[in-house]
């Protein structure tokens, strides 16, 4: 990208440099209908923290996304070679015990493991500094969609193989899916409201719209917010290449994840978290932090249609899309970029393109489109999360992430998409698409600060 070297900002991310992470700016706020003057309590987002299958904190995540850089790869969690698929999105080089000890680690599943640190990632980020002062006002809220699978399926194993003796006594409080959110705030001594919503695909969004709720309603004052999945295992594995939606390029895993390509076979499972600082402008302000953005709005539509294929004519994720920038007073030609949900399936990617184009209209051929799960793949509950974190990190930076191997677009997808490399172009307001199983469309709008 060419950008200038720089010295580590205020809250912790480096300045502009190579690394394509850049310095927390301000950007013009433009068209007054899509920025409104924040309120004292307007929600901002003021940290942010990652670990993902192309980096272990958000910097280097950003800078391998900015980079087209993939990180599927071959399944290494276990012996995948009975299966049509042995590829995924690992997180890789993370050690547990280095973070938490040896004790905390052995206690706590690998989704909440993860969600831990990058919980912690982004408090300092956000130079939040001691909590304790305003503990009983901090609140939690983070998302699993398939939570604790791998504990489950090897305390399964050993049940069946040496009886009830050899089940773990941590087994059913490391896998429940609220666990992971009160592992954070136990982390962190959150008193706050702490809550747990799973929405398949859609959690990791569903959880900034449910902060963002949380500070207008005055319920808390800064809210730990993202979500979270590790659920890369034999059972998992086989119920999803028996079910059909999982690519099947082995030889070829960096160019397995093909959102909107015609030659695109599935999506690739990943693993993850992703957690960003919300809290009022008024509160950021008077600390001095350097927002990221505003989150200015959201919608949650459902299908009703079926338990895993979305309706085919995109038309409630359509009306997801245009409630969340109604909300955040966006008019579709004032919008600089589309974080898609992109999954790389037939079905998937053809719903969300009609619906980006019915709400967007003549708009659709200017506003860039792309998909991060074309280099980690599908991070399940991570992945709105990380979608909201792209759009931010594109309004400050004024570049937009690729979608990689996007060679041969499909012409059912008639989008502009930001193909292979990243496009610097100035983002003042973006969407964050998130399609969840069961139907569940979750939409988050965030604009610049």
């Amino acid at each position: 990208m060419g950008l200038r070297a720089g010295a580590r900002g205020r809250n912790g991310i480096i300045a502009a440099d190579e690394s394509g992470l850049g310095t927390k700016k301000s950007v013009p706020s433009g068209n007054p209908r899509a920025h409104p003057v924040s309120e004292a309590r307007d929600p901002v987002v003021t940290g942010i923290g990652a670990l993902t299958p192309v980096g272990l904190d958000a910097p280097s995540t950003w800078r391998a996304l900015l980079a087209g850089e993939s990180g599927v790869g071959p399944i290494t969690h276990f012996d995948a070679s009975a299966l049509p698929t042995r590829i995924a999105g690992e997180v890789k080089g993370f050690d547990p015990v280095e973070h938490l000890g040896p004790k905390r680690a052995h206690r706590t599943a690998r989704f909440s493991q993860l969600a831990i640190v990058a919980a912690r990632e982004a408090v300092a980020d956000a130079g939040l500094g001691e909590v304790e002062p305003f503990a009983e006002r901090l609140g939690v809220t983070f998302g699993c969609a398939v939570a604790g699978t791998p504990e489950t399926e090897r305390n399964q194993m050993a049940l069946v193989a040496d009886g009830p003796k050899a089940v773990s006594p941590f087994y059913v409080a490391s896998t429940i899916p609220n666990i992971a959110a009160c592992e954070i705030a136990i982390d962190l001594g959150a008193h706050g409201p702490v809550n747990a919503s799973a929405l398949a695909c859609a959690t990791g969004t569903y959880a900034l719209m449910e902060a963002r709720r949380l500070i207008l309603s005055d319920e808390a004052d800064v809210v730990i917010a993202g979500g979270g999945d590790a659920g890369i295992n034999l059972t998992m594995f086989a119920g999803l290449s028996n079910m059909g939606p999982l690519s099947e390029r082995n030889d070829d895993p960096a160019g397995a994840s093909r959102p909107f390509d015609s030659e695109r076979d599935g999506f690739v499972f990943g693993e993850g978290a992703v957690v960003l600082v919300v809290e009022s402008a008024a509160r950021a302000e008077a600390r001095g932090a350097e927002p990221y953005g505003r989150v200015a709005g959201g919608a949650l539509t459902a299908d009703a249609f079926h338990m895993s294929a979305p309706e085919p004519s995109g038309r409630y994720a359509a009306l997801a899309i245009e409630t969340a920038l109604r909300r955040a007073g966006i008019a579709p030609d004032e919008l600089g970029y589309v974080c898609a949900h992109g999954t790389g399936t037939r079905a998937n990617d053809g719903s969300e393109s009609r619906a980006i184009r019915a709400v967007l209209g003549e708009a659709t051929d200017s506003v860039p489109v792309s998909s991060p799960k074309s280099m980690v793949g599908h991070l399940i509950g991570a992945a709105g999360s990380l979608a909201v974190m792209a759009c931010l990190l594109s309004i400050r930076d004024g570049v937009v992430p690729p979608t990689i191997n996007l060679d041969n677009p499909d012409p059912e997808c008639d989008l502009d998409h930001v193909a292979n490399v990243a496009r610097e172009t100035e983002v003042r307001a973006a969407i964050a698409n998130a399609f969840g199983f069961g139907g569940q469309n979750c939409v988050v709008a965030v604009t610049a600060p």
